[in-house]
């Protein structure tokens, strides 16, 4: 039986990665609620996004999307980042808020406006020459919202050229993930709708070309897992955005509406090879906090991956697969659900004070007074939000 102290040590290695944008102002299309405190340029974004950090050790890096994030010195942007103990990683494309992009950008009938939409592509890995970032995630809103709108082959004609002169100017260090998501904005047809569409282009490009699966960006009902298992199996999964959803791309707290599925997520990762050291896969959230708090929201989230990490480690490898090859099926899933039902946070609390750690990170951020200085000390200027 696999214990709390066989897995403590692997557990040293998850590292998550925070999104800039989780911690400036979002809504819906309905509103978007301003809080305060709420940072008003990259580097409180980053100061903020260096809190989850401090109180967990679990979010090394944070993620920039441009031009939210533009500043006219990224190595300034960079050496900030280092000095509050974190780094910059993954540089995400924005093609979604130009009217230019109406109908499409890399997609796009149009020449010159597939041209912009390159450009800004390759200007990101520009930024990623600065930044030292491995990862361009490439999120597109292209699609059709009726028959006859345009012409489905020749859009994705024109995806795989766009995509293969951003990939041509990537260093060999470098990866583009290409992100999928299942509708939304385009409510017909999506140019890139699922993983297969992702994983077909990501093949043609070439190795360093991988994909992102979104734990939100699918139909209801998804096995998420399988998709896990098969870009494992396949050599193609190259970061997750997590986050929950009830409906459709909801950007919730991740594990908030499913613990479960998250926990069944993170165990096809680890028997996948996924979680082993020398792998590659980004692990990233992607959440837009419209009523809670910025960093507490992203604190319960990464502890949530966390705990879904430890009962994931905490299967019985031997029985399980004992239990499958013998055709057990009430003996397998008992094995899966003994490390489910395992309440591990006790242990994570004595795991994190055994590193130097709050055991109680939520507790030591809210009584540590930050969250009232940054209310006191950003006061004028322009709150960071969703477009900015």
């Amino acid at each position: 039986m696999t214990t709390f102290s066989d897995i403590a040590r692997d557990l040293d290695r998850q590292a998550i990665e925070l999104p800039s944008w989780a911690f400036g102002n979002s809504g819906t299309r309905f509103n978007v609620f301003a809080q305060k405190g709420v940072p008003r340029d990259p580097f409180e974004k980053i100061a903020d996004a260096a809190q989850v950090h401090r109180y967990t050790g679990l979010a090394p890096s944070v993620a920039l999307h441009i031009p939210w994030d533009r500043v006219d010195d990224f190595d300034n942007l960079r050496a900030h980042a280092e000095g509050l103990g974190v780094r910059l990683g993954t540089i995400n494309t924005n093609t979604f808020q130009d009217d230019d992009y109406m109908l499409g950008s890399f997609c796009h009938h149009d020449e010159r406006v597939r041209d912009k939409a390159v450009a800004h592509a390759v200007e990101c890995v520009d930024i990623m020459d600065v930044t030292g970032s491995r990862d361009l995630k490439v999120w597109l809103p292209d699609g059709l919202n009726y028959p006859g709108q345009g012409d489905l082959r020749d859009r994705q004609d024109r995806l795989a050229d766009s995509l293969a002169r951003v990939y041509a100017r990537l260093g060999d260090h470098q990866r583009l993930v290409l992100e999928y998501k299942f509708f939304e904005p385009a409510f017909y047809a999506t140019d890139v709708p699922d993983w297969g569409t992702s994983y077909a282009h990501c093949v043609a490009l070439g190795e360093r070309a991988v994909v992102c699966l979104d734990t939100g960006h699918h139909a209801p009902g998804t096995n998420i897992e399988f998709i896990v298992m098969q870009l494992l199996r396949l050599g193609r999964l190259g970061a997750f955005d997590f986050n929950s959803r009830f409906y459709a791309d909801d950007d919730l707290m991740v594990g908030a509406a499913d613990p479960f599925q998250l926990f069944r997520i993170m165990h096809e990762v680890i028997r996948g090879g996924g979680y082993d050291e020398d792998s590659e896969i980004a692990f990233m959230l992607d959440q837009c906090h419209n009523i809670e708090p910025k960093i507490p929201g992203q604190i319960r989230s990464v502890l949530n991956v966390q705990e879904a990490t430890a009962k994931a480690l905490l299967v019985d490898r031997d029985a399980l697969v004992a239990a499958e090859r013998a055709g057990d099926v009430l003996g397998g899933n008992a094995v899966l659900m003994n490390a489910y039902d395992t309440d591990v946070r006790a242990d994570l609390a004595d795991w994190r004070a055994s590193r130097g750690l709050p055991p109680d990170p939520m507790t030591a951020y809210l009584e540590s007074g930050y969250a009232d200085q940054i209310v006191g000390d950003r006061l004028g200027g322009e709150q960071a939000g969703w477009g900015a």
